[in-house]
């Protein structure tokens, strides 16, 4: 099926579960669109251009405070937040890119320095009295005058909407990228960089460029995010933690792979609500963390190319 047929039955597949769904459960979808969409940003970076991020919480923390501070403080319409939570965290993607690309840091070492500037931006954002220190930024709460389409907040099904809407921009942005000559470049630099500069790929350039469009991404991802949740924490908006969920959904659905984030998504995030109160019920902590560890387990072992290439191959042959 081709990429633009399988995008409509999609929208249009999913445009009609609010008529039977509860508010419930659009939360739920709301939020596996959310990690799909964070996880199809990552993925340009990892998956298409070979670049590994263990610190992508950075770019998902500042593009939310970045939202809130303009909504918060500024009283600004998250519309313009939205645009500079793009800009910020591109830049931010630039300066660490170009940081770690024109010194040769590669691999698990540039995996490295990303969870380095990621803790970084956590303590600093933890001794910041603007944006509340460890108590926390709050939005205030929506009134019967809010004006969804102004403030971005609403209700269940506006959260649904807006966040099926914002994964279907970045999955056609995605494919747009990765069939152009860019998106050539990134491969050709993922599978081996010292023969994609020997032919001419303009590596260092194709490498930050794919860092910035994946952290712009992101900090949009981390704005809506704040939006739903109403505040903010530098734990839960820059810890590891959050640049692990970012991460497991590209892996568990295929990387490389345009529809794998959003696959995973669908089965990481029911996967961790459950654990959630899987956990509270039997009072274990990191159940989640547990089950994660044995779903990626279960990948390496069975599908270690990702969920989506099987399904994808078996589709084909049928």
């Amino acid at each position: 099926m081709k990429p633009a047929i399988l995008t409509a039955v999609f929208l249009a597949t999913f445009a009609l579960v609010p008529l039977f769904a509860d508010d419930f459960q659009l939360s739920i979808l709301a939020l596996i669109f959310l990690f799909a969409y964070v996880g199809q940003a990552w993925n340009l970076m990892m998956g298409f251009a070979g670049q590994l991020s263990l610190g992508h919480a950075l770019y998902f923390g500042v593009g939310g405070y970045t939202v809130a501070v303009f909504a918060q403080i500024f009283g600004l319409t998250p519309w313009l937040g939205m645009v500079a939570a793009f800009a910020v965290c591109g830049l931010l993607g630039i300066v660490l890119g170009s940081l770690g690309f024109r010194f040769a840091v590669r691999g698990v070492y540039f995996a490295l320095l990303t969870i380095a500037f990621a803790e970084l931006a956590r303590v600093l954002f933890e001794h910041w009295d603007f944006v509340g220190k460890t108590g926390g930024l709050f939005l205030p709460a929506v009134t019967a005058q809010n004006n969804p389409l102004f403030s971005l907040r609403g209700s269940a099904t506006f959260f649904y909407y807006a966040l099926l809407l914002s994964l279907a921009a970045c999955w056609g942005v995605a494919a747009l990228l990765v069939r152009s000559r860019v998106g050539y470049y990134w491969r050709a630099i993922r599978e081996d960089e010292e023969a994609a500069r020997a032919i001419g790929v303009p590596a260092f350039r194709m490498k930050v460029l794919a860092v910035a469009i994946s952290a712009g991404l992101t900090g949009i991802g981390g704005g809506w995010f704040g939006l739903m949740s109403g505040s903010l924490f530098p734990d839960t908006m820059l810890g590891m933690r959050m640049s692990i969920e970012i991460l497991v959904a590209p892996i568990v659905g295929g990387l490389g792979t345009l529809f794998g984030p959003i696959l995973g998504a669908f089965v990481v995030v029911p996967l961790n609500e459950l654990s959630k109160e899987a956990a509270q019920h039997f009072n274990i902590a990191g159940l989640n963390f547990l089950l994660y560890g044995l779903l990626l387990m279960a990948v390496i072992l069975f599908a270690p190319d990702g969920l989506w290439p099987r399904i994808s191959a078996w589709l084909r042959l049928r």
